[in-house]
């Protein structure tokens, strides 16, 4: 929910926020608002785009992350990634200019390179999960094992004590500590509550149809964390296409030229086209800019420039060249075999 926040008049003349165009300063001033109480906003260009520029169709997503980029050059923000795999931002020197009386609690991670010692939504304390440490850690059970006992944070075995003050107690909770770390009995006695197995089982556990594999079931390409599936292969978004063409500019083209190849790129994925090809119609368009819409045609000059057009001469050596009709002089010599 947004909040009434401060602009000190200093904003205006300060170094960094002039090193931004005009567009990603307001983006900032749109950020003060929508921040939490410690700062922190998720960061999805489509979100912020949508909460700051709702009345600007003309400024989209691609826009919204060019203003992003530059402000996390300049200094203003920070992006990072939380300890529960997603991507967050947060206000550089928000408490040093945001004076807040009853500061609530932040429901988002904190940024561990800024703010290490700060409160941590999803751990409510101070975070103490990195995401390089993501590999290490389960969650859930394995369904390939559902009753496989969890091993404890115990050793194996418990060191020994003298026989004097062993009791029956201990005696009865090491035999049980014994039997769930998978350590043999050697006395040969069993534990209450314990009976053997029969050496064949006519019954089968019951797995599910389809080939289970340890972790988690749910496919979350977004997360950090091992989910025992391979995630879908990564697909180039019209985001990083019209990236690569504004990196290969020698200025930085208009907004409003962004927006629009932003616009006909994403229409073009959505239509099934090969990323090449749209990266050469690109490349085509850089070589030779026009207005906006002419990238379509473009790129279908990259897809079928090797097909060929109408069957002329020098084009397709395999088809014999067109001939018009002529009246022979003579019939009778040019038909004949016919006659």
């Amino acid at each position: 929910m947004a909040r009434i926040r401060t602009i000190k008049p200093e904003l205006f003349i300060n170094d960094r926020c002039n090193e931004v165009s005009v567009t990603a300063l307001l983006t900032y001033i749109g950020l003060l608002p929508q921040a939490d109480d410690h700062g922190r906003h998720r960061d999805n260009a489509a979100i912020i785009g949508g909460v700051i520029w709702p009345m600007r169709a003309e400024h989209t997503a691609v826009h919204v992350e060019d203003d992003l980029t530059q402000l996390a050059i300049a200094g203003l923000i920070c992006r990072y990634t939380g300890c529960d795999g997603r991507r967050y931002l947060h206000i550089v020197g928000w408490f040093e200019h945001q004076k807040i009386d009853k500061r609530g609690q932040s429901r988002m991670p904190a940024c561990t390179d800024h703010h290490p010692d700060h409160r941590c939504g999803p751990c409510e304390g101070t975070c103490t999960k990195r995401t390089e440490e993501a590999p290490t850690l389960i969650r859930g059970l394995a369904e390939c094992s559902p009753n496989t006992p969890r091993a404890l944070d115990l050793p194996a075995q418990p060191a020994p004590t003298p026989p004097a003050q062993r009791s029956e107690a201990s005696t009865a909770q090491q035999d049980a500590l014994a039997v769930i770390a998978g350590t043999p009995d050697k006395s040969g006695k069993k534990t209450p509550g314990q009976k053997a197995f029969p050496e064949g089982s006519p019954n089968t556990p019951r797995n599910l149809g389809e080939g289970s594999a340890p972790g988690s079931r749910i496919l979350d390409p977004g997360s950090s964390f091992p989910t025992g599936r391979t995630a879908p292969a990564a697909t180039v978004s019209a985001n990083q296409l019209v990236g690569e063409y504004v990196a290969a500019c020698d200025e930085r083209p208009p907004s409003d030229v962004i927006g629009h190849l932003g616009r006909i790129t994403k229409k073009l994925l959505g239509e099934g086209i090969a990323p090449e090809h749209i990266r050469a119609g690109l490349r085509n368009f850089a070589a030779n800019p026009k207005h906006p819409s002419v990238l379509t045609s473009m790129v279908n000059e990259a897809m079928n420039a090797r097909s060929g057009g109408l069957a002329r001469p020098g084009i397709r050596p395999n088809v014999p060249a067109h001939q018009a009709w002529t009246n022979p002089v003579n019939a009778a010599a040019a038909y004949a075999e016919e006659l």
